[in-house]
């Protein structure tokens, strides 16, 4: 067996590439509904091994509880069944994470992804009763989205190891980049699932035992990131490590001239996937921004453009 396998309390044995899918958008800024189930079939036409939907690049936050719920049955309708589609259902209260949870379990998601509580603080008790009370709401595998940058909520090595005991609890996407406390984590849980949840330590997070990658640059190049972990997966860590390096490139062109994520969906255009705006207050790059991003992609001759 190797070192980046699936945890053995996963029945969905997550792995590979997971793109954390986008959430397209009209120019008015209602849900294109459509679009964002195309964008689903995009990545998992170039070879990906399950998708994300609502994941910090499906920007969740922005959006209304009834257009979350539609983003999942979206997706589901067109690609479930084909690869494992978990989704995301977090939310500030318990209250309306448990809704969206039962929700995506009754329209056919696979799994369910459930970030930290974001804006207050959540000490130890809290969110063991939080994952407790989700996690009995649905038959679904949990997993834990643990990204203290965003949601103001680091969760401890203890406290995981509590999280660990619940039935359902599958695994955990870690994008705290944490190296030190993801390696822990995963020494100490071999039974649950990690998944590398940033692009700067894709390669990182196979060496140390994640099984999969949640890609933000696989939304737009699926092809490299996928070329990265089956190079990995094959035993050729050299070609592996290339690659990183590609994926490093990319998400600096990315993050050039504005956010990270209006670097994803201004670059999908580049490959003929019109997405839409993202939700204001996000914004696309400004044509100067996008112009300079273009130009480092293309010097990089990436497959798809």
């Amino acid at each position: 067996m190797s070192f980046h396998e699936p945890g053995t309390a996963d029945p969905l044995s997550l792995h590979g590439v997971v793109p954390p899918t986008v959430t397209a958008f009209q120019t008015d800024e209602s849900v294109d509904y459509e679009t964002t189930a195309a964008h689903a079939r995009f990545v998992v036409d170039r070879g990906v091994h399950g998708v994300f939907p609502l994941g910090t690049n499906g920007e969740f936050p922005l959006l209304s509880g009834a257009e979350r719920d539609r983003v999942v049955e979206a997706v589901v309708d067109e690609v479930g069944g084909e690869v494992p589609v978990i989704a995301g259902v977090g939310a500030p209260s318990t209250y309306r994470t448990v809704a969206h949870a039962e929700h995506a379990e009754s329209v056919g998601a696979d799994g369910i992804v459930v970030v930290t509580p974001y804006y207050y603080p959540l000490d130890h008790e809290g969110a063991l009763e939080h994952y407790r009370r989700v996690a009995e709401a649905v038959d679904l595998p949990v997993y834990v989205y643990h990204i203290p940058s965003k949601t103001g909520n680091e969760l401890s090595l203890e406290t995981l190891a509590d999280l660990a005991t619940i039935d359902n609890l599958a695994g955990v996407k870690d994008s705290s980049k944490d190296v030190p406390w993801l390696a822990q984590a995963i020494d100490a849980h071999p039974d649950l699932t990690f998944l590398a949840g940033s692009d700067s330590l894709l390669f990182t997070g196979l060496e140390i035992g994640c099984s999969g990658l949640v890609s933000a640059v696989a939304n737009v190049f699926p092809e490299l990131v996928v070329d990265c972990y089956e190079a990995y997966d094959a035993g050729d860590e050299e070609r592996a490590r290339e690659l990183q390096s590609t994926v490093f490139d990319v998400r600096d062109a990315f993050k050039g001239g504005g956010a990270y994520m209006s670097g994803v969906k201004t670059a999908l255009r580049m490959r003929d996937f019109d997405a839409g705006p993202l939700r204001s207050p996000l914004r696309l790059k400004d044509d100067d921004s996008a112009r300079e991003m273009r130009e480092e992609l293309q010097a990089l001759e990436l497959e798809g453009l």
